[in-house]
């Protein structure tokens, strides 16, 4: 198997997206849990660098009460779901939110806020044909 097509189903995969299919997974599915997700993007990491990133030092967060890594509450998702719709920028939405532009685009993605193909982070899956658009903003 070649390095493009490992990363982008790895990447599919750590999305919450089938990589043959484009079908979203379920929300409690084991693919969704935070540490296969991790899991997953280490192993993306690990691929295109071609091995394991060592454990990275401790260090205090940048901001300091980072939503990075943690698990989206209902009252967060709601929040995200509605400042979006009111046209706030996903790089916007990242800094309210303090987590990265990939974890928001993935949540939207997941809401059903943002189509899969619309995802600007790098390495995102290429949806299929038979992925129906979601509804952009608004």
């Amino acid at each position: 198997m070649e390095k493009e097509q490992t990363l982008r189903i790895l990447n599919a995969l750590a999305n919450g997206v089938h990589p043959a299919t484009g079908e979203k997974f379920a929300a409690d599915g084991p693919y969704q849990h935070p540490d296969s997700v991790r899991a997953l993007f280490e192993a993306m990491r690990a691929v295109e660098g071609g091995a394991a990133t060592a454990p990275a030092p401790e260090r205090k967060p940048a901001f300091p009460q980072s939503g990075s890594g943690s698990r989206w509450s209902g009252e967060e998702e709601q929040r995200l779901a509605a400042a979006f719709d009111a046209g706030e920028s996903v790089d916007a939405l990242a800094h309210a939110h303090n987590r990265s532009r990939a974890a928001i685009e993935a949540r939207l993605v997941r809401l059903g806020k943002m189509d899969a193909s619309a995802v600007t982070s790098p390495l995102r899956y290429p949806p299929t044909p038979a992925t129906q658009p979601a509804r952009q903003g608004g």
